[in-house]
């Protein structure tokens, strides 16, 4: 995997918080220490770009 395929996603302070919302349920649920990294689909942009 390399950054042009899956480059880190700019998030809202609200989809931020979000995802550090389930983190934190995945960690009682799992009782492990999960952690959610948010990445943009690059092939998919990039098929959207090149059909228009």
């Amino acid at each position: 995997m390399n950054n042009q395929e899956f480059p880190v996603a700019s998030l809202t302070d609200d989809s931020l918080e979000k995802v550090k919302h389930m983190e934190n349920e995945l960690r009682q649920e799992t009782n492990e220490d999960i952690i959610l990294i948010a990445y943009k689909n690059g092939k998919i942009q990039q098929n959207i770009n090149t059909s228009t």
